[in-house]
């Protein structure tokens, strides 16, 4: 054990102190030119010498930026990100911590630029970077991966939703940030257009880490309102650069919008600025302060347009009203006319309503005399043996009767029996629970569950339910 802690002594004197001619900072040929100052007894440790490498690389390379492509990609289920950084020749392993600065969501086959430092794993005896910043390394590659995501999410079916834009909106929701000049021009445009709508802000980070799933969270948010629901969505940012603008070409952000049931009009940048979420958005405004004007009418053009409607109702009720008092006035002189055929035909018919009631009290006189002197003793007889009939069916019938509802209600408790034992109660009572969403429709399958877990689940037992 002494030799090996002299050994040690050794190596980290030739770290720390110019030795042969090397500064405080020992670079890897001279630590490798020191062990063969060595002598032969000196013996290392396994884990003495992994770690003394170790120090070596740590201190050598404390801040360095490596440009490479992304490939093996895993995202652990701690949050941490690992990875290799590679170019035509050398693979170098990697890892990004939960919680690193990245611009952007790292994918397969994406270049970029990181910036971190070297250190060891003694464990499996391979070196490592720690990644502390990332970046998509150029313009061009951010374009080629926007254009790549189009395709993908075009395919997917994101951009074929339209839904109609309401002309007069009550309420407006808006997504964008809480400071900054947007938010206060998107409020005074509106105030100057249309004071009877009220802007509801939902305010989020337009850009960096975690900016998407703000925006998508927000658009989900105003979806789920039950009181005050607004009438249209406007997701809004002021320019920027491709990076700033991420954020609104995620996935995330892309499909919220496009399972949104209220209208979204997508209002990013400036008017040249073009991103993802203009094609899921049912309308896309070059400009904040546009997507106001897009939303809202203007109140003078409103007045005059209802100034001008009612002008024209009122002139055409007064054609109509004359129109109809110049008819009223024309049946009134054929009323007159035909009042003299009608008392003529109302006479003639009242003479044949006499003629008639004569005729038929005539027929009834002979009919029943007829009736009365040749058939009313057959007619008895008739009228007994019907009764005796009726009386004999009567008596079958209650019994058959009695037979009949006796087997039915055998029957129906049968039914009963089994149906209170198929009942939902009776399910319950065994063991079994069924499962809802918040607003009470059945959750079926599993990719159901786990798509509505997230907005939280309702179980449903015999003696009461239970919301996760």
């Amino acid at each position: 054990m002494p030799i090996v802690n002299s050994s040690i002594f050794l190596l980290y004197s030739l770290h720390r102190h110019k030795y042969l001619g090397i500064g405080t900072m020992c670079s890897m040929p001279a630590f490798a030119k020191s062990l063969h100052l060595l002598g032969d007894e000196d013996i290392f440790t396994v884990s003495e010498l992994s770690y003394a490498v170790k120090g070596m690389v740590e201190k050598n390379f404390t801040a360095i930026k490596v440009r490479g492509e992304v490939s093996s990609l895993k995202l652990h289920s701690s949050g941490h990100t690992y990875l290799s950084i590679k170019d035509e020749e050398a693979v170098i392993d990697a890892i990004c911590w939960r919680g690193t600065k990245i611009t952007s969501q790292m994918e397969e086959g994406m270049e970029v630029i990181v910036k971190g430092r070297v250190t060891t794993y003694p464990t499996r005896s391979k070196y490592q970077l720690i990644i502390e910043e990332a970046s998509v390394a150029g313009e061009g590659a951010l374009l080629k991966i926007i254009n790549e995501r189009k395709k993908l999410f075009a395919a997917r079916g994101y951009f074929d939703k339209q839904l109609p834009i309401p002309k007069f909106p009550r309420i407006i929701g808006i997504v964008t940030s809480k400071t900054g000049a947007v938010i206060e021009d998107m409020k005074h445009r509106l105030r100057d257009r249309y004071p009877f709508c009220h802007a509801v802000v939902w305010p989020v980070n337009v850009q960096g880490v975690g900016a998407a799933e703000q925006v998508a969270n927000a658009v989900r948010g105003f979806n789920l309102m039950s009181d005050k629901r607004p009438d249209i969505l406007i997701v809004a940012r002021g320019g920027g650069s491709i990076e700033d603008l991420l954020p609104f070409n995620e996935e995330v952000v892309v499909r919220a919008v496009f399972d949104s049931r209220i209208p979204v009009i997508s209002a990013i940048g400036h008017e040249t600025d073009t991103t993802l979420i203009d094609y899921a958005s049912d309308l896309r405004a070059p400009t904040p302060t546009a997507a106001i004007e897009f939303a809202t009418p203007v109140l003078t053009d409103v007045r005059g347009t209802f100034s001008r409607n009612c002008a024209r109702l009122n002139a055409t009720t007064v054609r109509i009203i004359d129109e109809l008092r110049s008819c009223l006035s024309t049946l009134h002189k054929r009323l007159v006319s035909a009042r003299f055929s009608i008392t003529a035909v109302g006479q003639k018919f009242d003479d044949r309503i006499d003629r008639l009631t004569a005729a038929m009290a005539n027929f009834m006189g002979k009919e029943i005399t007829t009736l009365r002197s040749n058939r009313l003793i057959s007619l008895n007889n008739y009228i007994a043996m019907k009764k005796q009939h009726y009386a004999s069916g009567a008596s079958r019938f209650t019994a058959l009767l009695g037979m009949y509802l006796s087997r039915q209600l055998e029957r129906s408790e049968v039914l009963f029996n089994r149906l209170d034992q198929s009942s939902l109660k009776s399910v319950l009572k065994k063991g079994f629970c069924f499962v809802t969403d918040r607003l009470g429709r059945t959750i079926e399958t599993r990719e159901m569950f786990e798509s509505e877990r997230a907005n939280g689940v309702v179980l449903h037992f015999v003696d009461g339910s239970v919301s996760i």
